[in-house]
Parts: structure tokens; sequence; C-alpha cells
């Protein structure tokens, strides 16, 4: 069994507990040529290379064989190396083929929220929500949020606080 047909098992099994390795899907022949590099994006489209795939199964059947697996890398490969003879082209993408396996890291890629770190950042806080935290950025708990008022009975700004006599 050459390399490209160990690639072209490891590629048609992939995502699928119930493959056999034998016959490729059109979602993983297009993952095969674009992790391989064959499918560019300029010269080989997605567009190209499911007319191709469509092209070379069989009528009715939603799968290729490694046979028509290689018809369909003899039509592709003219189009990815586009100077190069036939001979040439063809070899030239079985090189970028050989010994690859499907790529598991990369294909979906998780963004950060850049947005947190902004939002929590209490140094660039204004007006009373900056009342809330001291200058380390810790928060001040109940004492942040609530004005703190003096239930001692007495009027709002009365000096003589404490100074009544008890008797009466």
């Amino acid at each position: 069994m050459s390399e490209l047909e160990k690639a072209f098992r490891k590629f048609a099994v992939y995502g699928d507990t119930a493959a056999t390795g034998n016959d490729m899907t059109g979602k993983n022949f297009s993952k095969m040529l674009k992790d391989c590099g064959v499918m560019d994006g300029k010269a080989v489209t997605s567009t190209d290379v499911d007319i191709v795939f469509n092209k070379v199964k069989t009528k009715g059947a939603r799968t290729i064989n490694f046979a028509e697996f290689q018809q369909a890398m003899k039509e592709l490969c003219g189009k990815r190396f586009k100077g190069k003879s036939p001979e040439e082209a063809l070899q030239a993408v079985y090189a970028l083929m050989e010994g690859k396996e499907p790529a598991n890291v990369g294909v979906t890629k998780a963004t950060t929220a850049g947005g947190v770190d902004r939002l929590t950042d209490t140094s660039k806080y204004t007006g009373s929500h900056k009342e809330r935290f001291d200058e380390s950025g810790k928060g001040k708990g109940i004492a942040g949020r609530e004005d703190m008022t003096d239930n001692s009975g007495y009027v709002g700004a009365y000096k003589g606080s404490g100074t009544y006599d008890k008797k009466h």
C-alpha cells in the first residue's frame, strides 16, 4: 500500500465510525485537499473540488473509491500547478498528500473576550461607581454601596451628639 493510499484511507475514515476506509465522502475529500494544501482558495477553490468530486463519482453514489480519487487528482493537478506538464503536476500534488493525516488542531478557533478586561478595570470607573472601590481596585463591600447614615436619633449636622443628659 502506497503512502498516498494510506493518506486516502486515513481521511476516508475521519469523522465516520462506520467507514471502512475504502470509500471517501465529498466532505472528507474536501478536507483532505484543504489539509494537504491542494485547495489553496485561489487556483483551486472548494467549488472546483466539489465539481470534480461529482464528476468522478458514479451516478447515485455518495462516495468515491481510490481509483476514482486518482482520476479526480488528475483533473485537479492541472489547475493547481498550471506551468507544469500533467505528469509533473500530478507528482507534485501526490507529494503534497503523502504521509498526511487529518488535522484536528486549529480547525475551530476560540476567541478571547477582550471587552471583559476593559469593563472590569476599576481604575477607569467614574462618578458614584468610583466610590465603591479602594485604590487597589478591591471592592469596599456594603460600605461602598450604601450611604451609611447616622441612626442615633439626632438631627443631621447636629454637633452636640451624645451630650444630652440621660436623666430625662
